[in-house]
């Protein structure tokens, strides 16, 4: 094994038992194998999170709602994302007669990829990562920009015009929620000193959640809206463009786009637990103190949290109009993603190395920037906001009309 393999505790241990087993010769193998069952756990670990996300958040809608939620298949309804996952399996794979046979074929799979890629760089435990790049807050950023690709390409393919008008629409949202997603980041890596992902753990003596509000806010509202979330769902909204980009796709082609957007939930809300949570480190006490729970369980539960919370906000909000969609992310998020790097690169300048006290007073500082900006901005949004009956004039129809 390399120096940079020595780190990742998961990755020793299946090391020295499959190189225990097999025979000197086949030691390249048991490095090989070792990759290939911790990919195999990541890999299932997303589609089981997905098909569990799919029931959690069908549970607390409706009870959000005052209803019950999936109850009839398996005990509790544990057993219907399975049943649903059947269902596709099941049933018919039309394919347009005017698309491109690869290509339609090719994006759905494209859309789904980012998602076991992003989770080769998320350290879900102490060490244990399958790798450590130095480059991890760029990767994640580089990856997710692929779904933008195959959305286009999803619309294109078909050779429908109105999911090619849909994909249009969503790249524009998606490339526009882009920019202050990647603003947000800035900051987060201003104070941590690296794009390591682990070393962003590592770095954080308090979470970034308290040091960073206004980027928490940023990536949180920017995400949704990647992941095409409510208040952000226009990009497959029945009401609109007849259901999107993805309105031919049929069976287990139209599954892999749910993949995508569930799937998508559970490993944002790990890259959040990470960059913001202090990733498998227990949140309320100082570094090197007792965890008390092991680090794999704490990772767990901040990701539970922020599936949560995206769960939460889909209960609460209403869908937004496209204008309104397209505008909160270059009048409030960008200026916003701005504010908040100026403002961190200014206390990262006075305080290049802050003691505890230094951090705290980082954190007063922050928040009340963060409320302010909050409040200003959304009382200038409700001072400019339009309504959308405001240039309707009313017509009076001639007598012999009526």
């Amino acid at each position: 094994m390399g120096p940079w393999l020595e780190r990742n505790g998961l990755y020793r241990a299946l090391y020295s038992l499959l190189d225990g087993l097999l025979p000197a010769p086949l030691g390249w193998l048991a490095y090989a194998l070792t990759g290939f069952i911790i990919m195999l756990l990541l890999v299932n670990g997303v589609l089981l999170g997905a098909a569990l996300l799919v029931y959690m958040e069908r549970r607390l809608l409706g009870r959000f709602q005052s209803r019950l939620g999936p109850n009839r298949v398996g005990p509790f309804g544990l057993l219907q994302p399975f049943a649903d996952i059947l269902k596709l399996l099941l049933k018919e794979d039309v394919v347009p007669r005017g698309a491109d046979v690869l290509l339609f074929t090719a994006a759905p799979v494209a859309m789904a990829a980012p998602l076991f890629l992003l989770t080769a760089v998320i350290p879900f435990g102490q060490n244990a990562y399958l790798a450590d790049l130095n480059i991890g807050v760029l990767y994640i950023l580089a990856v997710t920009a692929l779904s933008t690709l195959a959305i286009f390409l999803g619309g294109w393919a078909t050779g429908n015009k109105y999911a090619l008008f849909g994909a249009m629409r969503a790249v524009a949202q998606l490339i526009s929620y882009e920019v202050p997603l990647v603003l947000s980041l800035v900051g987060i890596v201003l104070l941590a000193g690296s794009m390591s992902l682990v070393e962003v753990v590592e770095a954080q003596r308090l979470p970034f959640l308290l040091l960073q509000p206004l980027g928490f806010f940023v990536f949180f509202a920017a995400t949704s809206a990647e992941l095409n979330r409510t208040p952000f769902d226009l990009l497959e909204a029945e009401s609109e463009i007849v259901a999107g980009y993805h309105v031919e796709y049929t069976g287990m082609r139209f599954g892999l786009f749910q993949l995508a957007e569930f799937g998508g939930v559970v490993v944002s809300s790990a890259v959040m637990a990470t960059l913001f949570l202090r990733g498998w480190e227990n949140p309320f006490v100082p570094q090197g103190w007792p965890q008390v729970l092991p680090s794999h369980l704490w990772f767990g539960l901040k990701t539970i949290f922020f599936i949560f919370l995206f769960i939460w906000v889909r209960a609460t909000w209403p869908r937004l109009r496209i204008d309104q969609v397209m505008g909160f992310a270059w009048k409030v998020l960008l200026p916003l993603a701005l504010l908040n790097l100026l403002l961190t690169g200014v206390e990262v300048w006075l305080w290049p190395r802050p003691t505890t006290a230094q951090l705290w007073g980082m954190v007063v500082v922050n928040w009340a920037v963060a409320l302010a900006c909050l409040v200003a901005f959304s009382a200038l949004m409700e001072r400019w906001g339009r309504r959308p009956t405001a240039s309707v004039v009313p017509v009076r129809l001639p007598a012999e009309v009526r």
